[in-house]
């Protein structure tokens, strides 16, 4: 976020995320500890965030209070994982209604991971993202269960919604996928998928197959689930993530830097483009050697580079030091 010119503060509302590994500019654990509450309650470590989360709903106005003192900050909250949370209990979701409530436009995504965050800007825009570890697309019946849990999360929440599979650099480390990415990420006709959800298990299959089809019939009627997809130590995949984010916060419309810009100024600003999912294939599953190795010859170069000018920039110093290039040597010194 820095590196593009937007400061982050960061919030945990994870009560049982005992080690964070970022600075917290607020943290749920000064409110309340789940250690103390599973005792003093009497419950499990699910029960207790789930309790935890409530008492946060009925003291928002400490979350409130301590969103005012961001200021203009990007805002990235680190939430529970607990599929509960985002199903069928209604904690979250009342603190994000609260927020709108607030002046606060918000943007929830589907949960089947252990990892969700929320974006937000003062500037009115809330965006709620959920991981999924892209594993699930290597079995069928884990990849149509991320499907009715974020189906279900999203009627929950009753908000606009952002999927995003993660680790997809991981992908080729699997056995291959019956299908291309892009049938997984835009969840294309689910009926191609019912004979490799068969073979998957045989024999129970043929007892549930009147189900899956009815699971299958249900998520395409809808029609709402769709992912993004993230290589998290890949640029390039970062920034097609956070302009997915921008879009739907309407950040991209509506941002400090642009705010009176036309649509069309809009449409064609410099790096408003998002990567194809046929591009995120070729990268990571048909092509990535070479795709690594032109990344390595890249980063070779570039040390190179640098260490030419380093070695350069010393050569120079201790000519001057020496007083071999003095100011009327006639020799101009130029630094890179």
């Amino acid at each position: 976020m820095s590196a593009i010119g937007r400061k982050c503060s960061i919030v945990n509302l994870d009560p049982a995320n005992e080690h964070t590994s970022y600075p917290c500019a607020l943290d749920v654990r000064n409110l309340l500890h789940l250690d103390e509450v599973m005792e003093e309650e009497g419950l499990g470590p699910n029960g207790g965030v789930l309790y935890a989360l409530e008492e946060l709903e009925r003291n928002v106005e400490w979350l409130e209070e301590g969103l005012k003192g961001l200021g203009e900050d990007y805002v990235l909250f680190d939430c529970p994982g607990q599929v509960e949370l985002f199903t069928h209990h209604s904690a979250l979701r009342n603190v994000f209604f609260r927020l709108q409530k607030l002046g606060y436009r918000v943007c929830l995504a589907s949960i089947y991971s252990p990892q969700t965050f929320v974006w937000l800007t003062q500037s009115a825009q809330l965006v709620v993202l959920s991981l999924t570890d892209s594993y699930v697309l290597t079995l069928p019946s884990l990849y149509i269960s991320a499907l009715l849990l974020s189906l279900r999360s999203m009627l929950q929440m009753d908000l606009p919604h952002l999927n995003v599979l993660t680790k997809i650099d991981n992908l080729a480390t699997y056995a291959p996928l019956p299908f291309n990415l892009d049938y997984y990420t835009e969840v294309q006709d689910l009926s191609y998928l019912m004979p490799h959800l068969t073979a998957e298990q045989p024999l129970r299959n043929t007892r549930f197959e009147a189900l899956n089809n009815a699971i299958i019939e249900l998520v395409e009627d809808f029609g709402l689930v769709g992912f993004e997809t993230l290589a998290v130590e890949d640029k390039a995949s970062m920034m097609k993530l956070l302009q997915a984010v921008d879009r739907a916060g309407g950040y991209v419309f509506g941002g400090p830097e642009g705010a009176n810009d036309t649509v069309w100024q809009v449409a064609m600003r410099e790096g408003t483009t998002t990567m194809d999912v046929r591009d995120v294939q070729e990268r990571w599953l048909d092509e990535r050697e070479s795709y690594d190795e032109a990344e390595r010859r890249e980063l070779e170069e570039e040390r190179e580079r640098v260490t030419r000018n380093l070695e350069e920039e010393e050569e120079n110093e201790e000519m001057m030091a020496a007083g071999e290039l003095g100011a009327g040597s006639g020799i101009k010194v130029v630094r890179k």
